[in-house]
């Protein structure tokens, strides 16, 4: 199966991702499961988090050579959302959740 390529991606709150694919559709992507996997502890360190770049050609993402993943993935396991605006990014970046 084909997926849609990825045009950008930014770092939100609470280990999420906010992905932009190609074809318009904005989805969220929730990391935290992925903590509980030894290659993807680094995620835990914010800054290493916010480094997240979309890869060439929009077949992934990745914050080092050796943590990425794959389109397919994002897709399959994001949640769509209705289109944000940046500044609508920015608040889901800096305002925290209680719990």
């Amino acid at each position: 199966m084909k997926y849609p390529k990825i045009k950008s991606v930014k770092p939100l709150q609470n280990k999420r991702l906010w992905v932009e694919f190609d074809q318009g559709v904005e989805k969220i992507y929730d990391c935290s499961p992925l903590l509980q996997i030894t290659a993807f502890e680094p995620l835990r360190q914010e800054w290493f988090f916010d480094s997240v770049q979309v890869d060439a050609g929009g077949y992934g993402i990745s914050w080092s050579d050796e943590i990425d993943l794959a389109e397919s993935e994002l897709w399959l396991n994001g949640i769509a959302v209705a289109p944000a605006s940046e500044a609508e990014l920015m608040q889901f970046r800096t305002v925290s959740v209680s719990h």
